[in-house]
């Protein structure tokens, strides 16, 4: 039997990390301000994760992506460093709008987020929307595997809270035509729809 050729997979370089960094720097900055809830961290974890990304360890060109934002989470990691809280501690649930106006469905859902304590925060964006499991999570935030179940149950509770909120200010049906974002497509359903398909 002859002697079959080794394949070789052919490992990302510095050009591969900057197009990806370039070509989704829309959602790695949407993931790094939604891990850190601050523009000047988000901006310079984005910028951290580039230079990590490209200095750091080889990786195969296939997982060039998935390993750009996990470079941004670790970023992000450090910047913050989120603990857990006590169960009865809860976030100073900062207002949706400021202006008494209903915003749009995006940002109430985003605000939702940001609105979170900080473990809890990055709990929700890394088991829900980045889809880590448990105990991927706990490794990255070092913690217990039970911190990040609860964690994740109380962010669902807060933000579960603020969207039934927002659904009781909301005009009645009928009263004025909807707005894109009003008919449920929202940016966080882009979010989440865009991070499927490119995880899939």
């Amino acid at each position: 039997m002859p002697e079959g050729k080794q394949i070789t997979r052919p490992y990302a370089g510095r050009d591969d990390f900057r197009r990806v960094f370039d070509q989704d720097m829309n959602s790695l900055y949407l993931l790094s301000f939604l891990l850190t809830a601050d523009r000047d961290k988000a901006e310079q974890c984005f910028v951290s994760g580039l230079d990590d990304a490209v200095e750091g360890n080889s990786v195969f060109k296939e997982w060039a992506r998935s390993w750009a934002r996990r470079v941004i989470i670790v970023n992000a990691v450090r910047a913050i460093n989120p603990r857990p809280t006590e169960e009865n501690g809860r976030s100073n649930s900062a207002a949706v709008s400021g202006n008494g106006k209903t915003p749009p469905m995006g940002q109430v859902e985003i605000a939702g987020v940001l609105a979170l304590e900080p473990f809890e925060r990055f709990v929700y964006v890394l088991t829900v929307l980045e889809r880590y499991s448990d105990q991927d999570c706990s490794l990255l935030l070092g913690c217990a595997r039970r911190d990040v179940v609860a964690a994740r149950a109380r962010a669902f509770e807060q933000i579960g809270s603020a969207m039934a909120s927002h659904s009781k200010q909301l005009p009645p049906a009928g009263s004025e035509k909807p707005t894109l974002q009003e008919r449920g497509s929202s940016l966080f359903d882009l979010l989440v729809g865009q991070r499927l398909v490119t995880s899939a």
